[in-house]
């Protein structure tokens, strides 16, 4: 009996260990911008608003965190949040659903993070589901664009400046 608890206690700790060190190789890096929606007397139809490019410096970024682009092994969004910037006091109740998708030179676009059902008594701060799709490339390129497709279900009379903060986690190579 001692002989199988030895081997078995002996994996369990190794097991352990390299999930903590595991752990240890990973970061975030975040990117930040900003979209207009615009006023508008459409409602319950979807349209489109892209973002200018948003440079990258995954290099300088990786190498903060003492890596290199060699050694990543994937690159998720582990969060992404919409704040209204303007009008002062609004919120996100005009808005019905809300996708976002990643696209960059050479690549396919992809669907990242959406909220299909916004609450009416969404504040002016809302967290969307993120997809957990691998996006390496895209952060490995110099740059990547955002394109944000909203339906509304109210009328806007003002156009509706929001920030928005996608926060990546970037796992390593252990050496």
């Amino acid at each position: 009996m001692k002989k199988i608890i030895l081997p078995f206690l002996s994996l369990v700790l190794l097991l352990i260990g390299c999930n903590k060190a595991n752990e240890l190789t990973k970061f975030d890096i975040s990117y930040d911008t900003s979209i207009t929606i615009p006023a508008t007397a459409n409602l319950n139809v979807p349209f489109d608003i892209s973002t200018p490019d948003i440079e990258t410096n995954s290099e300088s970024k990786f190498e903060i965190n003492k890596t290199s682009t060699d050694r990543i092994e994937s690159i998720e969004v582990s969060a992404l949040k919409l704040t209204v910037k303007s009008p002062a006091g609004e919120d996100f109740s005009f808005l019905k659903s809300i996708e976002i998708y990643i696209d960059g030179d050479k690549l396919s676009e992809e669907k990242i993070a959406w909220n299909d059902n916004v609450s009416s008594s969404a504040g002016s701060s809302i967290s969307l589901s993120v997809s957990g799709t691998d996006l390496k490339p895209y952060i490995l390129n110099d740059n990547f664009k955002l394109r944000v497709r909203t339906v509304t279900d109210e009328l806007l009379t003002n156009d509706h400046d929001i920030d928005i903060k996608t926060t990546f986690t970037v796992d390593a190579k252990i050496l």
